[in-house]
């Protein structure tokens, strides 16, 4: 058997939304991180990913990121794109790049937006910041001389208590809906790094779910909208919070997140 670069784990489990025999699209909870790092080098979805399909990712390489597409932080749970072949890794980086795979999150957040719905243009930059001498943590910050990041939302439903939003990542920087959306002052429950105190003691966890995917498949071409349902550990929150669950609702009505994109997507990544 030949050697594996990332070590399997059976016991990493992960759900499958989409399988062929070129891609995946996966879905990941909450707590687990994507990919092996310090402190992480088992326990990760990779790792898991390397349980079933560990001969197809370790020909991709490591150049190629084993497969990987799309990262979601470790607190967010949801949706994200695996290749399973070289072709459909560089076809779907380069939609990714192009802007041409559609990702929209729901987000639970304190306050509703003053606009019911719009974009979000601020500039993010990184920082690192020292946890010990072994380990460190990388943040995002609102800078008008970042990285240019556009984030389009609109409100599904608000309570006296938090608001449901739905967003949709045109760029694709670090903490983005987090930042941005705190930048507007609805940062999302449970967030520990992002908004006020108060915020953070609403739910069990980061409130931010990747619920759909939609895009071209890289080597068939044909359109795939993949969804996945609200998170499991949320909806006691949900509930709590008076609110309904949007994968239950009608959202036929108004401008959706892709609407609100528009001309947006499919400018290049500067």
């Amino acid at each position: 058997m030949a050697t594996l670069s990332i070590e399997p784990n059976e016991r990493v489990t992960f759900g499958v939304r989409h399988e062929d025999d070129d891609m995946l699209v996966v879905e990941k909870r909450s707590g687990l991180v994507t990919h092996p790092g310090v402190g992480h080098e088992r326990d990760t979805l990779l790792n898991g990913l390397f349980a079933r399909f560990g001969t197809r990712l370790q020909n991709l390489g490591d150049k190629r990121d084993f497969g990987l597409i799309q990262r979601l932080d470790k607190e967010t749970s949801g949706l994200l794109i695996v290749a399973l072949s070289i072709p459909a890794h560089d076809a779907l980086s380069s939609a990714i790049r192009a802007r041409e795979i559609a990702k929209f999150y729901w987000a639970l957040t304190r306050n509703r937006p003053k606009q019911d719905s719009g974009i979000i243009r601020l500039g993010i930059t990184e920082q690192v910041n020292s946890l010990s001498k072994y380990r460190s943590e990388r943040i995002a910050r609102i800078d008008k001389q970042g990285k240019a990041a556009m984030t389009a939302y609109r409100v599904l439903e608000t309570s006296i208590h938090a608001s449901l939003i739905e967003a949709r990542a045109i760029t694709g920087r670090l903490h983005q809906i987090r930042v941005h959306l705190d930048a507007i002052g609805c940062a999302i429950l449970g967030d520990p790094r992002y908004g006020p105190k108060e915020s953070r003691q609403l739910a069990g966890r980061v409130a931010l779910h990747a619920h759909r995917l939609r895009f071209s498949h890289p080597i068939t071409g044909e359109e795939l909208d993949i969804h996945a349902p609200f998170p499991r550990d949320l909806k006691k929150t949900l509930a709590q919070l008076k609110l309904a669950r949007p994968d239950l609702a009608s959202s036929d009505s108004g401008e959706d997140a892709e609407e609100l994109a528009g001309d947006q997507v499919g400018e290049p990544e500067p």
